[in-house]
């Protein structure tokens, strides 16, 4: 039974990835060391692979994202340099940053909107050429052109047609290529099915192997799949159960090969050995030529689980990257008749993280749980006689810019060397000096900071029980940012209040509103490994009955403003719509029961970014908050028009700066999508604010951007 991996995480054990790039943006490093870095990161990543399996892919290091490097590959961007490279990525018109797919992974999203007559004849694959010698990997020409903008329906044939025709070409150079599709799992009309089958029967000529993967969810259309000119078919076994009915149903041909993904690559439960030769026994009765690989790229896991320092019983349950290549070839041998090391990882280690009173809190919730006891009318007359906010009120999503020194002492703490009172006085000093900061430049709606906080959701999983969070476990969200999940193992509960000490602290300081500060269960589970031994939502309203304590305790301590983010509302969202009314079922239903016992007096804020909103406005709009904040300046505003078309009366603010970019917007660049927003909504219903939270940012450029955009307030309510 040959293996077959793909997707090895590109950022190095000690993320080595992150330290020399941002240390080339500082200028810290040269040219040639950065390369250095970066092929050393391939080399171990090809070497591990070898360790373990028998085949995978070449080229898969980028030095950001690999849909911008196909765009440039294809000629729709000029690069010469690096310098122009990170412009894109990060500059003043960067391109627009998404979810890929529904994962916490974000991609570039290149724009054809002035493009309307590109033809790819500036195409240049030699950055593919060079690995020809193994399994060059590319990005299909259907996904690359599905998650692309600005590409009429008319033109997205002609493209497709067009770009198909580059690719053959370069085919016909190459032996074998493996090309990822996940858009092939999209929900798509019969044209565009038409459309694929023309695309890739024009690569019938070439002699080239193409190993086609395909992952997050099943094709809908394997019939028409199976007679392309491909020489393997990666399904993901593992989130598309219809891929083998489907197999069962009408088989697999004998022509092709068919790469079974059965082993997770997005969540860290350890496959169980016995029961995956069983499955790929039943599998080989269906498929003559079969190879077994992960179900979706690797990269959404750590690198290892080795040198981590978690309970036993939990350690004995995981696997991360380079476990799960262990594991394929454990399956392998096993297949084979070899179970000496396959027996030993399979170990009984017993139950644990079961918690009897947070059972009984779920099974006691109601009807009257899952909603707000006022209307948001009445809730909008009593928060604006307590709060008595200007026009265009200002405010920030939450965190600052953490320097050097907030991360040295939060360190130092960590490992024993500062007290707790010498690290609360050094917080509570960082939150005394920013709440000065804000008052003075002029913003409304204060924030203290989350000086204290790592990560959005990995702050919280470390107060709550019955989640664990790892030293190493970090992997990529995009570019360089990374973030460790958290496990979430067993039933969650909150020990005792998670923030109350440095809001209530930050609210001392000042007569101005400061924001209590929650990350929503949806972000929570979508950033964390999640249990799957009980149904999700049921996790998820556990989560929010915590933070539903929280809210509690904040009004005890006279809080009147509470932002719960849930950045990652849209990215859970099933890949295939039919499956969505029942996501967003629970989804909006976690959220109302954190708010449900909320006081009117209390406004409700929540943030979302970086995702498609126009598709999911409809259940946005049952989300029983006060305030939306939401990205808007890399989109430059497009957002506007899904809010116009629905009958949206409540508060909004539009991010207008780009925090994922150091550039600082001038007066006149925040303005511009202001003043098109102010056609679609109320004047007394507008909020001005960044896109997200400045944790990434450094001080400078911050309070630079911050001044133009209270300065961009002040014009406002003055009319000019």
């Amino acid at each position: 039974m040959e293996t077959y991996a793909y997707g090895f995480p590109r950022l190095g054990e000690n993320r080595e990835f992150k330290k020399i790039t941002e240390s080339l943006w500082k200028g810290e490093v040269s040219e040639d060391e950065f390369k250095r870095v970066l092929d050393k990161l391939e080399r171990d990543i090809l070497s591990t692979y070898d360790e373990f399996v028998d085949k995978y892919p070449l080229g898969e290091m980028t030095k950001y994202d690999k849909m911008l490097d196909t765009a440039c590959m294809l000629g729709m961007y000029k690069v010469r340099d690096l310098d122009e490279y990170y412009e894109l990525c990060r500059g003043k018109n960067a391109l627009e940053l998404t979810k890929w797919f529904n994962t916490n992974y974000h991609y570039l999203v290149p724009d054809f909107s002035e493009l309307n007559d590109f033809s790819f004849k500036q195409a240049n694959f030699e950055d593919v050429k060079k690995y020809k010698g193994g399994i060059p990997y590319m990005i299909g020409p259907f996904t690359f052109l599905k998650l692309s903008k600005g590409i009429s329906k008319a033109k997205f044939r002609s493209f497709l047609l067009s770009l198909s025709d580059v690719y053959r070409n370069l085919l016909n150079e190459l032996n074998e290529v493996h090309i990822d599709e996940p858009a092939f799992c999209l929900e798509l009309s019969g044209e565009e099915i038409e459309l694929i089958k023309k695309a890739y029967d024009n690569f019938g000529t070439s002699n080239c192997k193409i190993y086609l993967f395909t992952y997050y969810d099943s094709v809908d259309f394997l019939k028409e799949l199976y007679d392309l000119p491909i020489y393997a078919i990666g399904l993901d076994l593992v989130n598309g159960k219809e891929n083998f009915d489907h197999i069962k149903k009408y088989g697999f041909p004998d022509d092709k090969v068919l790469i079974a993904g059965i082993v997770n690559g997005r969540n860290i439960w350890r496959t169980n050995i016995k029961e995956s030769i069983e499955f790929l026994e039943e599998v080989s009765s269906h498929a003559k030529n079969v190879m077994i690989s992960n179900a979706s790229p690797l990269y959404h896991l750590p690198i290892t689980i080795e040198g981590e320092n978690l309970d036993e019983r939990l350690v004995k349950r995981i696997a991360f990257a380079k476990e799960r290549l262990y594991e394929l070839r454990l399956i392998s041998k096993a297949f084979e008749g070899d179970w000496e090391l396959a027996n030993e990882w399979n170990e009984e280690t017993g139950d644990f993280g079961k918690n009897d009173v947070v059972g009984e809190r779920i099974k006691n919730l109601k009807d009257e749980d899952f909603r707000r006891s006022y209307g948001y009318t009445e809730r909008y007359r009593r928060q604006k006689e307590i709060l008595n906010l200007p026009l265009f009120p200002t405010t920030t999503i939450g965190s600052f810019p953490q320097d050097k020194e907030v991360r040295r002492k939060r360190s130092q703490f960590r490992r024993g060397k500062i007290s707790s009172a010498e690290y609360k006085k050094f917080i509570q000093d960082k939150i005394k000096g920013l709440i000065k900061f804000q008052e003075n430049i002029g913003l409304d709606v204060l924030v203290h900071g989350e000086f204290e906080r790592t990560d959005m959701v990995e702050f919280f999983a470390q107060k709550l029980d019955g989640i664990a969070t790892t030293e190493k476990g970090w992997i990529i969200s995009y570019g360089t940012r990374c973030y460790r999940p958290p496990i979430i193992y067993g039933d969650v509960s909150r020990p005792g209040p998670m923030t109350i000490d440095e809001i209530s602290f930050a609210q001392k300081q000042t007569r101005k509103p400061v924001k209590g500060m929650l990350t929503g269960p949806v972000t929570i589970l979508a950033w964390s490994y999640v249990r799957e031994d009980i149904p999700v939502e049921e996790v998820a309203y556990q989560i929010a009955l915590c933070l539903r304590d929280e809210i509690r305790d904040y009004e005890e301590k006279g809080i009147k403003i509470v932002q719960i983010d849930e950045p990652a509302f849209r990215e859970k969202a099933p890949v295939k719509k039919r499956n969505w009314d029942k996501y967003f079922d629970w989804a909006v239903k976690s959220f109302n029961l954190i708010v449900s016992r909320a006081k009117a007096e209390t406004q409700i804020h929540t943030h979302m970014c970086y995702s498609e909103f126009g598709e999911i406005i409809r259940y946005i709009l049952k989300m029983d908050f006060d305030v939306i904040t939401i990205e808007a300046s890399r989109s430059k505003g497009d957002i506007i028009e899904y809010f116009q078309n629905v009958d949206f009366k409540r508060q909004i603010g539009l991010g207008v700066w780009d925090i994922h970019s150091p550039f600082v917007p001038s007066i006149e660049d925040m303005a511009r999508i202001v003043k098109r927003a102010l056609k679609a909504f109320p004047k007394e219903n507008f909020w001005i604010n960044p896109d997200c939270g400045l944790k990434t940012r450094d001080w400078p450029e911050t309070e630079a951007a911050l001044r133009n955009l209270v300065k961009l307030a002040y014009k406002l309510r003055k009319g000019e």
